[in-house]
């Protein structure tokens, strides 16, 4: 299932709320649609919510009625603006935004017709090059992946979460392409079980062995040497290397420092954030306690219990093994060899 589709000036996303029992196609016909998708999660992972917002700017400029390119340009920056604020962890959300609003203003001496063009077409490149970037990605972590590993992953950071192939499934992927033969643990990854409901859905369909775990199951599994090697994926890096992730990422990697299982994140070179020192400056997002108390729209939890919903937590640099990217490996000390990579 292709994660999402441009055809005839619309934006299809796969609603991944409803995996896996449900494929089902949301159609966007404005951004205020895309922005929603979005916030609800419709539509998830970091490089898929930057592909996600570039096409949503492109429904925003088809709906401005503007034929001043000045006037033009300022409405663009006020769409930005709100399909910036839907997810505020996600590096790549702001930098596809970013992107856009770039090659809009280097044009401005063309008309609103034409920067809407250009704006399509630059969607369309950021989508495609997300896309080829997880290949690139997928060769880099082979070195990696010896034959027969046990690989642990948490949450869903595959082609669910991309443009497609993915990134920390998009290594194991490229090992199952490779013949390496191997098997994969997935976290369940509460409160919204991506790890259940989307990791353990694309590894079936590419028939890679998978066995499904709850998160408190982890530890255990690491202890009885059941575990080769962890690989997940990242919504945000910051310049010395702290990895922002999926809620519970901070656990994994501090159960598999204690039992000496490497820790590696594969994440688009645009999921570091340079301008921050450290993950402590990161913003974490906060989302409804209703994803907590309820499971499937069931309550699970007493009425009146306080609740706390972190979506991510920061894991520190000194407990990742290496940084899997599209331009090559990352290794400590992390803030040497990010800059030098830049």
């Amino acid at each position: 299932m292709e994660t999402m589709k441009w055809e005839d000036g619309r934006l299809y996303l796969l609603d991944q709320t409803r995996l896996p029992g449900c494929s089902e196609y949301i159609c966007c016909r404005d951004h205020h649609t895309v922005a929603e998708a979005i916030k609800r999660l419709s539509v998830r992972g970091a490089p898929a919510i930057g592909a996600a917002a570039a096409y949503g700017l492109v429904l925003g400029a088809m709906s401005l009625d503007s034929r001043d390119a000045g006037e033009f340009v300022q409405g663009v920056e006020k769409i930005a603006a709100q399909l910036s604020a839907t997810r505020p962890t996600a590096v790549n959300l702001n930098w596809a935004l970013e992107r856009m609003l770039d090659r809009v203003r280097s044009e401005m001496p063309l008309g609103p017709a034409d920067l809407i063009d250009v704006m399509t077409r630059e969607a369309g490149i950021i989508y495609r090059e997300d896309l080829e970037g997880n290949r690139k990605m997928g060769g880099y972590g082979l070195e990696f992946i010896p034959g027969g590993a046990r690989i642990l992953t948490h949450c869903n950071a595959g082609s669910l979460a991309t443009a497609g192939y993915g990134t920390a499934l998009g290594v194991i992927r490229a090992a199952h392409e490779a013949g390496r033969k191997i098997s994969v643990y997935a976290d369940e990854t509460r409160p919204l079980l991506q790890g259940a409901r989307l990791t353990c859905w694309e590894m079936l369909q590419e028939g890679i062995p998978v066995t499904l775990i709850t998160d408190s199951m982890a530890g255990h599994l690491m202890s009885r040497g059941m575990v080769d090697l962890v690989v997940v994926g990242s919504d945000r890096i910051a310049a010395n290397g702290d990895v922002a992730n999926k809620i519970g990422t901070y656990g994994v990697a501090v159960l598999a420092r204690e039992h000496g299982v490497p820790f590696y994140v594969a994440a688009p070179f645009s999921t570091i954030d340079i301008k921050l020192g450290s993950g402590s400056e990161i913003p974490i997002e906060e989302r409804n306690p209703d994803e907590v108390t309820h499971i499937g729209g069931v309550r699970v939890a007493p009425e009146g219990v306080r609740v706390w919903n972190p979506a991510f937590d920061v894991t520190p640099a000194r407990l990742v093994s290496a940084i899997i990217t599209d331009r090559g490996v990352l290794r400590p000390p992390y803030d040497l060899s990010i800059r030098e990579m830049y």
